[in-house]
């Protein structure tokens, strides 16, 4: 029997939307309030879904307590309270949601190994999710 398994976990982390090919011009037109030099911060939620059998033995698509400290270790403490334009991840990129929901996925992807990963979902407010599934992205 395959099954999902989704877990959320929350994460604080500051960005200014700011691509240097562009004129400051450009940059106001496309980003609005968020190419504010200052930068602004979002309370993030991360949904992670992972897929697999379950196990006869434990009942479980995989174990939790692996998962949280996978995503701790290797997400929260890369991202939490953290200025993403300042990250190595994002020389060169636009720390846009869409962007980081893809680093997620990666990260993920590369490291955890007792269950396949199906998607991220990151939502950035109450209006704004986005979900990445390894090249296929959906914006809701």
């Amino acid at each position: 029997m395959k099954a999902h398994l989704s877990r959320r976990y929350l994460f604080s982390a500051s960005h200014r939307l700011h691509n240097d090919a562009m004129s400051a011009e450009e940059n106001r037109a496309t980003y609005g309030k968020c190419n504010n030099p200052h930068g602004h911060g979002h309370n993030y939620v991360l949904e992670v879904t992972v897929s697999g059998p379950v196990d006869e033995r434990t009942g479980m698509v995989c174990n939790l307590v692996d998962l949280d400290q996978f995503v701790e270790r290797e997400v929260l403490e890369r991202f939490d309270h953290q200025n993403l334009n300042t990250l190595p991840g994002f020389a060169g990129t636009v720390p846009t949601t869409e962007n980081l929901c893809e680093q997620i996925y990666d990260i993920l992807q590369r490291g955890f190994g007792y269950a396949h990963l199906e998607k991220v979902r990151l939502e950035e407010t109450l209006m704004n999710s986005f979900e990445y599934a390894g090249g296929v992205e959906l914006r809701k």
